[in-house]
């Protein structure tokens, strides 16, 4: 059995002093989640708004992510199967009480 399927991820970012907010949207045709990412400047740094950018919107698929591997985990459940292991810390970068 062959499929095909197209999803689309939409991502809104916004600005106001020295915050930027993100959010990620991904429509399943089935489902819609939403991620939710920020990044602020420190005021002692110089103001690069593309690094925030990219802080924010990684941070918005971060947690856009997640969402959806917990609603995977749901409905393997549901369907009697064994779920995803869970890391017990972050696998890559800062730690959350670093950034």
């Amino acid at each position: 059995m062959t499929r095909n399927l197209e999803w689309r991820v939409g991502l809104e970012l916004s600005e106001d002093a020295g915050r930027t907010k993100a959010e990620a949207r991904l429509d399943t045709g089935q489902a819609t989640f939403t991620g939710h990412g920020t990044a602020r400047c420190n005021p002692a740094d110089t103001d690069v708004p593309v690094i925030g950018d990219e802080l924010a919107a990684s941070r918005a698929m971060k947690d856009l992510a997640g969402k959806l591997m917990r609603e995977a985990n749901r409905e393997m459940e549901a369907a009697g199967a064994g779920t995803v292991p869970q890391h017990t810390g972050p696998g890559y970068g800062w730690p959350e009480a670093v950034s």
